[in-house]
């Protein structure tokens, strides 16, 4: 039996029209004649969306029972009983009602398919599985429904329901979607603006992927070599030379230039050995593209044009770029170079744009490990030249009499060309093939094995004694220029990844990378076990390569201590490269060490900081908490007692003492809340466009009209704040600046603009705080001086920093000339671009 089709209605958020584009084609199905009914559609009482489902066949669904309630599902065995050719099955990820046979409802689709059923179903991008972290970022709304991108990936179609979010606003303000009574709500929450873009853009991006891989299959399946420029694609080409970066940057301005331009920087190295790069310019090149927006990618292959072109027809580039020769003129006796050739042979669909730099003409300039040795074809020429030049030129020389002596340093030149050329044995089969023509053709007696006059044996012997010693000279300079090349690369590579290691700056995964790019192997996995008859298990891994159980199936491994091991896959490596690789295994060791080590030192710290904010809460509720307690029911007792008659004026002052220790209470409770907030990181601020002096006065409702001097211009700019946390942040300032301000010296509170910032000051005239205590005053439970206990539990400061950081702004306090503190609070204009956070804020957001 056939497996049936997934045919899937993607969107960005509810409300964009799957469920209406999905009956819509459920309807026209139905026109021509195909068997469509309804296996589980929720319409959520939108009108038009209730409409279309008149005139389709729905399956009656199966009523069921949870906790007390009753539920309806999709009855999966009435489908599969009717056994229609098309299914609607709307959202796909949800969660079934305990009591049904799958938990999920993907889980029921796929039985569907399984029984050759066609499906129609929805699902929108924020219940992607592998998304939810990205949405949970975006939205502070964590998705409990959830679908796996493979069974998404799986459909045999993709259809995005898109639409602006302004036009979705809109649609939710006219009740299109929800009911009147969630309208405000949801459109100050999960449908702001902000929100539906970065969704949307989530939604575009996931399906332009899945087109892409599409694209990649039917040009694998139907074996398209010749290239499609349905969008630009460049690919940079890397020599490991300085020049690099130049050339990245080149290509990112001509990916700009176009919708959808990508770059790709590919590093090709030979399969022989080491990089013939440096690693650290490498590294340098990887860490700029990806700032650029594009990938890096190290091919393996020995004809690097050839490896440059098939790359790059591979991933259906348009464009590549090169740089321009870094060899001096004399060196193009060798041959034309990648640029010429990969221009030459790229074809009409593939343009080559060859960029200047400022290394053009100066030589190699860096290491080349495998320059030095002898390459294939000058190998395969050493041998025509030492084998066929004898043979051509002896039908020369015998036409011509110059004696024997000249006919031997003509044969002898021949052969320190076939040594120059290929090296130790080419050389010495040219002497040997030359001695041996020497003695037939041009030796009295001629056309015979045996040599009449004794010079000339020793000529003879002369000439095969010059031969061999060049041909080893020659042999032996490339294999130690090979030597000190290779030497040079390692300790280069060594001494980067010690440096980068040592520096801390190293993850395990880049470890890995590094290690499978620099011998050019498909994966690269560190295998760890806790004692011998332990299984193996994967403490990191990079590459696409199978996944390893043991070292043993690994084509290299490198044991690291007794019970772990370095383990790569793709080729088996030369005796000489595994010195390398075992110091990349034991940095490696180190580097997983320092991990642990360091997620060990920062669960220690969190349960440091959580005992000391435990410490001072149990310190606060003993004394702070209780002191308004205690007048409160010293009060209340007062006002209880029978044996005293309380005048009025008596009994207003005891009511007037629990109405204030009540409010004192209050304020307490709040900010501890509130800092507890803080700290798990639940605080989400609704910004929106606001004037400064519609909150600022609201924030001194509490304080003496007498102890605050006001100075907010009407001509400020909006601010883009959650105007609920600006209040509390502003009024635990003012009520911090009035309590340490002398009675005689009103706090003044200011508001002026700076750039695309609002400042607004505090500015009291009390001791002030040496520069030392500035940032100690904002930490959790701290009172700087003799502050009276009873005065607070000293959050307020923390908590006011921690909603102005949460809303995009920054708190800190200056010293007021003339004595005195000032705490300046800077806001974000409205429609002023997001600015990058101080680092010691972010370093604060990222503790909490």
């Amino acid at each position: 039996m056939a497996r049936g089709k997934l045919r899937i209605y993607l969107g960005a958020a509810p409300g964009v029209g799957k469920t209406y584009a999905m009956l819509s084609e459920a309807h026209r199905r139905v026109e021509r004649g195909t068997d469509c009914v309804v296996a589980f559609v929720e319409h959520h009482a939108r009108p038009r969306t209730e409409v279309l489902l008149h005139g389709l066949e729905q399956v009656p669904r199966r009523q069921l029972e949870h906790r007390g309630a009753g539920f309806t599902e999709m009855d999966l065995d009435a489908v599969l009983a009717r056994r229609p050719k098309v299914a609607l099955v709307d959202e796909l990820a949800h969660t079934n009602v305990p009591g049904t046979r799958n938990a999920k409802r993907w889980q029921d689709v796929e039985e569907l398919l399984a029984a050759g059923i066609d499906v129609i179903s929805t699902v929108n991008i924020q219940h992607l599985e592998s998304l939810g972290d990205v949405v949970e970022s975006i939205t502070g709304v964590r998705q409990q429904e959830t679908v796996p991108d493979e069974v998404v990936r799986r459909a045999d179609q993709i259809e995005l329901v898109d639409m602006s979010p302004q036009a979705l606003r809109r649609r939710m303000a006219h009740g299109n979607i929800y009911q009147p009574d969630k309208v405000d709500a949801a459109l100050s929450n999960y449908f702001r603006p902000g929100n539906l873009t970065a969704l949307r853009e989530l939604a575009l991006l996931w399906v332009a992927d899945r087109v892409d891989e599409y694209l990649k299959q039917y040009r694998s399946d139907h074996r398209v070599s010749r290239i499609w420029g349905s969008r630009e694609r460049i690919v940079v080409g890397l020599t490991g030379g300085p020049e690099g970066r130049t050339l990245i940057r080149r290509a990112a301005r001509l990916a700009e230039k176009g919708a959808g331009g990508e770059v790709l920087a590919v590093y090709i190295s030979r399969s022989d050995g080491l990089t013939s790069a440096s690693p650290k310019e490498l590294a340098l090149q990887r860490t700029l593209v990806e700032d650029l927006g594009g990938t890096f990618h190290h091919v393996v292959g020995d004809d690097i044009p050839a490896s440059l072109l098939d790359f790059a027809r591979g991933v259906n580039a348009t464009q590549i770029v090169l740089g321009s020769s870094r060899r001096k003129s004399w060196q193009y006796v060798f041959g034309p170079g990648v640029g010429t050739t990969v221009a030459r042979e790229s074809g009409p669909d593939l343009d080559v744009h060859i960029v200047t730099h400022d290394e053009v003409a100066k030589g190699r300039g860096l290491p080349v490990s495998r320059g030095a040795r002898l390459g294939r074809a000058r190998i395969v020429w050493g041998w025509i030249a030492g084998i066929g030049g004898p043979l051509l030129l002896t039908p020369l020389l015998s036409s011509v009499d110059l004696g024997l002596a000249n006919d031997v340093l003509i044969y002898l030149a021949m052969t320190v060309a076939a040594a120059l050329l290929g090296g130790l044995y080419p050389a010495l089969a040219s002497a040997a093939v030359g001695t041996m023509l020497l003695n037939w053709f041009f030796t009295p007696p001629v056309y015979r094995i045996t040599i009449a006059d004794p010079r000339n044996i020793v000529a003879l012997v002369i000439f095969v004694g010059v031969a061999v010693s060049v041909a080893s000279v020659v042999d032996l300079a490339a294999r130690r220029t090979h030597q000190a090349a290779r030497l040079r690369a390692e300790s280069e590579i060594l001494s980067f990844l010690a440096g980068n290691v040592l520096r801390g700056e190293t993850s395990l995964e880049a470890l890995l990378e590094r290690v499978r790019e620099t011998f050019g192997m498909e994966s690269a996995a560190l295998l760890e076990r806790e004692s011998d008859l332990a299984p193996w298990t994967c403490a990191g891994r990079t590459g696409a390569g199978p996944v390893l159980d043991r070292p043993e199936d690994a084509d290299v491994d490198m044991p690291v201590g007794d019970h772990m091991a370095l383990a790569l896959t793709g080729r088996v490596l030369p005796a000489e490269d595994r010195r390398v690789l075992a110091a990349f295994a034991a940095q490696a060791a180190v580097v997983l060490d320092r991990r642990r080590l360091r997620e060990e030192a920062d669960r220690a710290r969190a349960l440091a900081e959580g005992n000391r904010i435990r410490t001072a809460l149990l310190a606060a509720v003993s004394h702070d908490l209780r002191t308004p307690l205690a007048g409160i029911k010293a009060s209340v007792t007062s006002l209880r007692s029978d044996d005293v008659a309380w005048s009025e004026e008596d009994r207003a002052e005891l009511l007037e003492g629990i109405e204030e220790g009540a409010d004192r209470l209050d304020h307490l409770v709040g900010n501890l809340l509130d800092m507890s907030r803080l700290q798990t990181g639940t605080v989400t601020p609704l910004i929106r466009e606001i004037d400064v002096d519609e909150v600022v006065p609201v924030a001194l409702g509490g304080v003496p009209e007498a102890g605050v001097e006001l100075d907010v211009p009407e001509s400020l700019p909006m601010v883009a704040v959650d105007p609920g946390l600006l209040e509390r942040s502003v009024a635990n300032l003012v009520e911090n600046a009035v309590k340490y301000s002398p009675a005689d010296r009103p706090v003044l509170v200011a508001a002026s603009t700076h750039a695309d910032r609002v400042e607004v000051r505090i500015v009291d005239r009390g001791p002030g705080v040496p520069d030392e205590a500035k940032d100690r005053i904002f930490e959790p439970f701290q009172r700087y001086g003799d502050a009276p206990r009873g005065s607070g539990v000293g959050l307020g400061l923390a908590v006011a920093r921690g909603f102005a950081e949460a809303m995009g702004g920054t708190l800190d306090a200056e010293d007021t000339p003339g004595g005195g503190l000032t705490m300046v609070l800077t806001l974000r204009a409205a429609g002023a671009p997001g600015r990058p956070l101080p680092a010691a804020t972010a370093e604060r957001q990222a503790a909490r």
